[in-house]
């Protein structure tokens, strides 16, 4: 039975995969930072359901690697591992203080590092396993109030191609999943700028951003088929392919934005393999369509 490993189970994507994947018969586990709190009725319910919950930090390395040895014996082992878990942020850049932007950094990029450090040498060590990432169609381009987090995904994407290709010859695929804007408690946890000095420098342009996350609420309420559950189907899914043989980067969107990144996605793949091909490297694509 395929044993899958879900960081941020509790979170807009995390919790439907995690239902879609038990529905199919694999055996998950997941991580939330705190099993009590606001997370207390979702690890429940998961729980009840047959997942194993694990607390981790991804923002701490002991915590990281003390859950990632957990959750592993829980299973028995290890095959699939979904970094899922991230943080958004949204607001004038300018504003946003290096801070803040360290601590979304922290969580959506080195958070990732931390995760993979704790979770490859046991797929390193089996010489097989699937790594999925949770990164944006604003992980290939950027719009306007969300420059840190697509900086973020736009370093996660760099991380991962670099993974995909160090990796391949130690058995392990990886595949990045780029949503588009869902419905998801991710905006009610977003980081926002809070430099109100400089805020009154943009006048009336500072009552924007706002406005433009009004069209995105209404766009989305006006798009039912843009749902989380989504995501979970596109994990499964990939799964199901050949091992081997899984898309490098799979788009999740219907709002009309996702045949663009498709198009920008296939040019990118060409580039890297025929870049790859002159340095004579080409073979460390060998585990991605």
């Amino acid at each position: 039975m395929t044993k899958v490993f879900i960081t941020g189970i509790a979170g807009g994507f995390g919790l439907p995969t995690a239902r879609a994947l038990m529905a199919q018969g694999y055996e998950v586990a997941g991580s939330v930072r705190s099993r009590t709190g606001r997370n207390a009725a979702t690890v429940a319910a998961l729980l009840a359901e047959g997942a194993q919950i694990v607390e981790m930090d991804v923002t701490d390395t002991d915590s990281t690697d003390a859950a990632m040895a957990d959750a592993i014996a829980a299973l028995g082992g290890l095959d699939v591992l979904f970094n899922n878990a991230g943080i958004g942020a949204y607001g004038i850049h300018e504003l946003m203080s290096p801070e803040d932007m360290a601590h979304v950094f922290d969580v959506n990029v080195m958070g990732v590092q931390r995760v993979m450090r704790a979770a490859l040498p046991h797929m390193r060590a089996q010489g097989r396993g699937t790594v999925l990432y949770t990164s944006s169609l604003i992980g290939r381009i950027t719009t306007p109030f969300y420059g840190t987090y697509s900086a973020s995904k736009w370093a996660l994407e760099a991380i991962v191609e670099c993974y995909r290709t160090e990796l391949s010859g130690f058995g392990i695929e990886s595949c990045l999943i780029e949503p588009g804007a869902m419905p998801t408690a991710f905006f009610d946890g977003m980081v926002t700028p809070n430099d109100p000095l400089r805020e009154t420098a943009y006048g009336d342009f500072a009552g924007i951003p706002a406005m433009s996350a009004e069209g995105l609420a209404r766009m989305l309420d006006a798009t039912p088929n843009q749902r989380p559950e989504r995501v979970a189907e596109a994990v499964v899914d990939l799964l199901a392919l050949p091992f081997g043989a899984k898309p490098f980067r799979t788009v999740v969107d219907n709002t009309g934005v996702g045949p663009e990144i498709e198009r920008y996605n296939t040019a990118l793949h060409d580039v890297t393999r025929t870049v790859l091909s002159n340095f004579g490297l080409a073979d460390m694509l060998r585990l991605n369509a």
